[in-house]
């Protein structure tokens, strides 16, 4: 298999000089406006694939978190695309994942520093859509990665896989593992978050299917991605179903700390725990018997793919519409779906056969 390796730094957080701007205080930064108005992909102008790659354009990572190791992984993959195109990254971000104002704020700031792109990690669904939709009035392409805003709000989404697959697949591997019998728990991250949301509800639907019949879903905990929060999170969970038989955490924050308060107590092994986590925060876990697969991408993957869309989009390479093909340099070409939906690709199982070929 590919072997992936990814420097953890810490990102910086940029300075913002202003407390949290009005949509409306960017009246006098206003770029030549290349789309209509709200700035939809449905309505944006004619792609052209054959235009040349613009130089020295200036992108803006707006993650969840800035601090988050994943987010690390996935804006440094963003940023090393964007050298690599002759293109200027900057990042900018909130320190918690679930502060939905700051994220609007540092859209705001963007759109005022006049950026010519900007990749968002949507905290909430709703929330960005007036300060993103001011952005695309005055020319600032906006993709969103890892977790989606509305359609009209952006004009592509970078997804980590289909959506479906990812709910889906979560349950039929813990299904495996408790033997399709018994009570099982979600930790989630935040409530509002978009992605976990989209995934749980096709977790439900999996376990609507017969062969479930014996698997009860008991509760959705939220740990806010933050790792204390999910490891007290993961101990209430037991406490309150002690014959629990699996968890599924769909967040790289929550797998980790779940598996740690499990590993060190006396349902290790016993307790099935399986869901979205990077091979080096989980390897150890699986080597000690507490986990015994899960799956994720290749988050610096996902976040280069979010950056060479923002340099197509603003190279006029598409224009958001379904169908449109554009060439992510050696990561091959790609296709936008419906509603400018871009999968980076199928999720990838890790066990104790594989861990080992991986690295970050």
């Amino acid at each position: 298999m590919r072997r992936a390796s990814i420097r953890r730094t810490c990102a910086a957080l940029a300075a913002v000089t202003s407390l949290a701007l009005a949509a409306t205080a960017c009246g006098g930064t206003t770029k030549k406006d290349v789309g209509s108005e709200g700035g939809s992909a449905a309505t944006a102008g004619k792609a052209d694939p054959g235009a040349a790659t613009k130089k020295g354009l200036t992108v803006g990572f707006l993650p969840k978190q800035v601090n988050n190791p994943y987010f690390t992984s996935a804006d440094n993959g963003g940023r090393k695309a964007l050298e690599e195109l002759g293109e200027k990254y900057k990042e900018v971000g909130p320190s918690s994942a679930t502060d939905t104002s700051g994220q609007v704020s540092y859209v705001n700031t963007l759109t005022q520093q006049q950026v010519d792109a900007m990749a968002v990690s949507a905290q909430d669904h709703g929330a960005l859509c007036t300060a993103l939709k001011q952005a695309m009035s005055n020319g600032i392409k906006v993709v969103t990665y890892d977790s989606d805003t509305k359609p009209e709000c952006r004009n592509a989404f970078v997804s980590q896989a289909s959506a479906e697959d990812l709910g889906r697949t979560e349950v039929q591997l813990l299904a495996q593992q408790i033997g399709y019998q018994g009570k099982i728990a979600v930790l989630s991250a935040a409530q509002t978050a978009t992605n976990q949301n989209t995934w749980i509800d096709y977790m439900k639907q999996e376990l609507k299917d017969p062969k479930y019949k014996n698997v009860q879903l008991v509760k959705v905990a939220y740990g806010n991605d933050d790792a204390q929060q999910s490891f007290q999170q993961t101990q209430g969970l037991l406490q309150e179903y002690p014959d629990l038989k699996g968890i599924i955490s769909p967040t790289t924050v929550g797998i980790k700390a779940a598996a740690q308060y499990l590993s060190g107590s006396k349902y290790r092994g016993k307790v099935k725990l399986t869901g979205l986590g990077t091979p080096n925060d989980m390897r150890k876990y699986v080597k000690n018997g507490t986990v015994d697969a899960f799956e994720l991408w290749d988050p610096a993957k996902l976040g280069e793919l979010a950056a060479r869309t923002a340099v197509a989009l603003s190279s006029g390479q598409i224009g958001g519409k379904e169908g449109e093909t554009f060439k992510a340099g050696a990561m091959g070409s790609y296709t936008l779906g419906k509603d400018g939906v871009i999968n980076l690709g199928k999720p990838t199982v890790f066990d104790a056969r594989n861990i080992d070929q991986f690295d970050f």
